[in-house]
């Protein structure tokens, strides 16, 4: 699981990164401060499975807080993206393909309007956001196209030179680096009813059709409005909402989210991610960070009931992704070799089958695979069995 942070210079992409991850990395408000990419672990929530079976569990990776288990993913932060990047502005192409392997892309855009195209910073207002949620789509579009199009002419001839050759799985190996499948392909031919007999007289919209299919279906968008707490944001939000009213928009105010997860790392408040509120337990802070904490709470929390940025990373999972949590245990008991409950909780992809959690877990476990059992039911239940969320289940094999 890979999320992708994204946009132009000076949203607040390595802000939204560094809240999501508590790694350090340089921020300012000046283009490309971020040129080579980010990596780090961000978590998403799922509510925990042990309170039905009275048990506390403990994670081996990621926490458990009030019942919510936080579940490492892998997040990206690639460097600003202008206009024109597909072409290599800005080293638009080395950002893009920074992005190859990610499942979904959370946009991060400045929607006070105080960033222009280009990410330089003007005043509140100066600049129209909407224009941002366009251009990245185009970039994006246009990005994968110029992949697709890459000896377009000679894999065409040479599939309707040879009748055998299938266009799905040709396309496929030429598309492999977005992790495209040709039974995607398939579907995609299909719906956009373009016939797969004579590639040849495909039309140059006709490719720009299906690259941008391909797209949606493979970098999903999740938008994060940042800088919601500026004057005039929120009335730019509300308008893009209307505007686009097919797209993902989450008021977000990534510098309040990580202000806040840093003052709970210092012990100042009571604070987990994604949460409506805050405790102050440290009654000895300054005024000038006691007045920021209020501000937070009155101009973010009160208004939105969240920060936006641990919102965003659970709906693009769970939303967008239509991932699943599944937890492994046993009809006996719930702990592993060395007593820890509940250890694991796998992200699977919608539709996943026991067989596939088997060699998620472990290759072996597949190839031995000879039944499971609902742990909650105890029912026996076999290989082809679609998972649910939150299923706990027991793999039975004959792998040792």
């Amino acid at each position: 699981m890979l999320i992708g942070i994204v946009g132009k210079p000076s949203t607040g992409k390595s802000t939204f990164f560094k809240a999501a991850t508590l790694i350090n990395v340089e921020i300012a408000s000046y283009p490309f401060t971020t040129i080579k990419p980010n990596h780090g672990t961000g978590f998403v929530r799922v509510e925990c499975v042990d309170k039905e079976f009275n048990k506390q569990c403990n994670p081996r990776t990621g926490y458990c807080e009030k019942g919510i288990r936080y579940v490492p993913v892998e997040i990206i932060d690639v460097a600003g993206l202008v206009p024109g990047a597909y072409e290599g502005k800005g080293l638009g192409n080395q950002f893009l393909n920074d992005l190859n392997r990610a499942d979904v892309l959370i946009h991060v855009i400045d929607i006070s309007g105080s960033a222009n195209e280009k990410g330089e910073l003007d005043k509140p207002g100066s600049y129209d956001p909407a224009n941002d949620v366009r251009f990245l789509e185009i970039e994006l579009d246009m990005w994968y196209l110029g992949v697709l199009k890459k000896g377009w002419n000679k894999l065409s001839r040479k599939m309707n030179q040879d009748k055998e050759v299938q266009i799905s799985e040709q396309l496929a190996i030429q598309l492999d680096v977005f992790g495209v499948k040709p039974e995607l392909i398939d579907d995609v031919l299909e719906e956009l009813k373009i016939p797969k007999l004579d590639p040849t007289k495909w039309t140059e919209e006709q490719l720009k059709q299906i690259a941008t299919e391909l797209r949606k279906r493979t970098k999903p968008i999740l938008i994060a409005c940042n800088k919601i707490d500026i004057p005039g944001a929120h009335e730019n939000y509300e308008r893009l909402k209307k505007e686009f009213p097919n797209y993902y928009f989450k008021p977000c105010s990534a510098e309040s989210e990580l202000a806040l997860r840093e003052a709970a790392k210092k012990t100042w408040i009571k604070y987990n991610p994604g949460d409506a509120v805050f405790e102050i337990i440290n009654k000895d802070m300054n005024e000038k960070q006691i007045k920021g904490l209020e501000f937070i709470k009155k101009n973010v929390l009160e208004k939105y009931k969240t920060t936006g940025v641990q919102t965003t990373l659970d709906d693009s999972v769970f939303d967008f992704l239509k991932y699943i949590a599944i937890f492994p245990g046993g009809i006996k008991g719930l702990g592993d070799k060395n007593g820890n409950i509940l250890p694991d909780v796998f992200l699977m992809k919608p539709g996943s089958t026991v067989m596939d959690f088997a060699n998620k877990i472990h290759t072996d476990l597949a190839k031995g695979l000879l039944y499971a059992y609902d742990v909650r039911t105890k029912m026996k239940i076999k290989g082809e069995y679609r998972l649910k969320n939150r299923d706990v289940i027991e793999i039975v094999s004959s792998a040792k």
